[in-house]
């Protein structure tokens, strides 16, 4: 048997897809009611794999969050939501986007059967405490959960936005 060949970085970039995103593209990650720095700074990291924007409410703590959490140092797609998180993503739907709670509801659907967004999509999420309030889930079009066979509940938004992230970009 013959030992696997590490990549190069000029091999990996070169058979990554040719385009890169632009801002407010087809797919964006919205936490939109935090509570740890670091979920936002991982999650900003997944969105760049995936080719997403990441929509965060202006909150005194956010910037420094996403700062560290950017560790490619580079200028990544984020915008500020102003105002009420429920108002925004109505505007958003209003706009015609397809609006994806990660929240365990008895409507949810499995990761597995999540299919990959197609038109302009809004993955919301809300924070480990409490979930997505009820007036955000009022908004949304679909939930998907994440199906766990360990003790736990749920994952940190990290882990579970980044999944889903991954799922609804095709790229896995």
């Amino acid at each position: 048997m013959t030992a696997a060949r590490l990549r190069t970085r000029a091999e990996l970039r070169r058979d990554r897809r040719p385009r890169a995103h632009g801002c407010w593209n087809h797919l964006i990650a919205a936490p939109l009611w935090p509570k740890h720095g670091v979920n936002l700074g991982t999650l900003l990291r997944t969105c760049d794999a995936t080719g997403a924007c990441l929509a965060v409410p202006r909150l005194p703590w956010v910037p420094e969050a996403l700062d560290k959490g950017n560790t490619l140092r580079q200028r990544s797609c984020v915008h500020w939501v102003q105002g009420r998180a429920e108002r925004w993503l109505e505007r958003q739907r209003q706009g015609g986007s397809a609006l994806v709670g990660v929240e365990l509801t008895d409507e949810s659907i499995r990761l597995a059967d999540l299919p990959t967004a197609h038109r302009r999509t809004v993955m919301v999420l809300g924070n480990e405490g409490s979930g997505i309030p009820p007036e955000g889930l009022e908004q949304l079009d679909l939930t998907v959960e994440i199906p766990m066979v360990g003790s736990g509940s749920s994952l940190n938004v990290a882990v579970a936005g980044s999944l889903v992230l991954y799922k609804l970009a095709g790229l896995c």
